[in-house]
């Protein structure tokens, strides 16, 4: 399945809901399995981001929706990134190299 790396920022809105973060974060998990995704693991960071997640998902489709769904609830904002593994790149660069 796919890898996503989400980079996500807190609204003020999360700010000051911050000491619901991590029921929040459960309830995140929980929503991505029930549209087919995985949470694979979810650090609070200190720097440019809030947190980072790793999420499993199959599809491009299915985890912008994850993630908007996710946003809507006024708590965070993302960016995401297509995380690929060393196979994926090398058979990636095999194809751009011909």
């Amino acid at each position: 399945m796919p890898t996503y790396v989400a980079l996500f920022n807190w609204t003020d809105q999360g700010v000051r809901a911050c000491a619901d973060t991590v029921a929040r974060a459960e309830n995140f998990a929980a929503m991505l399995e029930d549209v087919g995704a995985r949470l694979v693991n979810l650090y609070w960071t200190v720097g440019e981001y809030d947190l980072i997640g790793i999420i499993e998902a199959p599809d491009d489709e299915t985890v912008s929706a994850a993630l908007l769904r996710n946003s809507a609830a006024g708590n965070v904002r993302t960016t995401t990134l297509r995380a690929f593994t060393r196979d994926e790149t090398a058979r990636i660069i095999a194809k751009a190299t011909g």
